[in-house]
């Protein structure tokens, strides 16, 4: 993930760690506010609830390895219609204006509603 500059680059990391000087526009991707997490400290430009994935598809998945693909392929299904469309269309702008962080408090990135978001923006 190097730490290079300029539009197209997006980033996912967690909400809990502080925030740094590349990370351009912060935006939280989750539909709950992260448990523990001080508002001001997050140092948020936006909060999308709109691109996180929906309650029931969260909890079908409950985040078991073996449903991340099928989990996957639903979400993407979610991201392209309304209202997530539409928010996703807001990060790709400001993907294309200049670093971008996705924030989560999701602790496993790798199974993560966010790195489906982050190779759909990059698509």
């Amino acid at each position: 993930m190097g730490d290079r500059q300029g539009p197209g680059k997006v980033r996912q990391r967690r909400v809990y760690e502080e925030p740094e000087a590349g990370d351009g526009v912060r935006v939280l991707v989750d539909r709950l506010w992260p448990r523990g997490a001080a508002k001001e400290a997050a140092r948020l430009d936006e909060w999308c609830k709109d691109v996180a994935p929906s309650k029931e598809l969260r909890t079908w998945y409950g985040h078991r390895a073996e449903r991340y693909e099928e989990f996957a392929a639903r979400y993407r299904e979610e991201l392209a219609a309304s209202p997530a469309a539409e928010a996703l269309e807001r990060l790709r702008e400001y993907a294309a204006a200049g670093p971008l962080t996705l924030l989560t408090a999701t602790k496993s990135m790798e199974l993560s509603h966010v790195t489906v978001l982050v190779e759909v923006l990059g698509e």
